[in-house]
């Protein structure tokens, strides 16, 4: 069994109205997320390749650790 890898793009996603600002997803994916002055995400909209483990991975667990459960990852098509 070899290690497969996955092909396309993925963005991470909030949703406005789950977050409360708890800010655990600026530090578990830092390189995606900023936060803003009152402590809420601002994702990067660029999507990212899953080639970038370490994005990837970063992203995962923010979304498994939003207290909120407001994170998704969401794949992009590559055109």
């Amino acid at each position: 069994m070899g290690v497969r890898r996955r092909a396309g793009l993925f963005i991470l996603q909030v949703n406005p109205i789950l977050c409360d600002g708890f800010g655990h997803c600026g530090e578990l994916a830092p390189e995606l997320v900023k936060m803003d002055e009152w402590g809420y995400p601002i994702i990067n909209p660029e999507p990212v390749p899953f080639t970038n483990t370490g994005a990837h991975e970063s992203a995962r667990y923010a979304e498994r650790g939003c207290p909120r459960q407001a994170l998704r990852i969401r794949k992009i098509s590559d055109k």
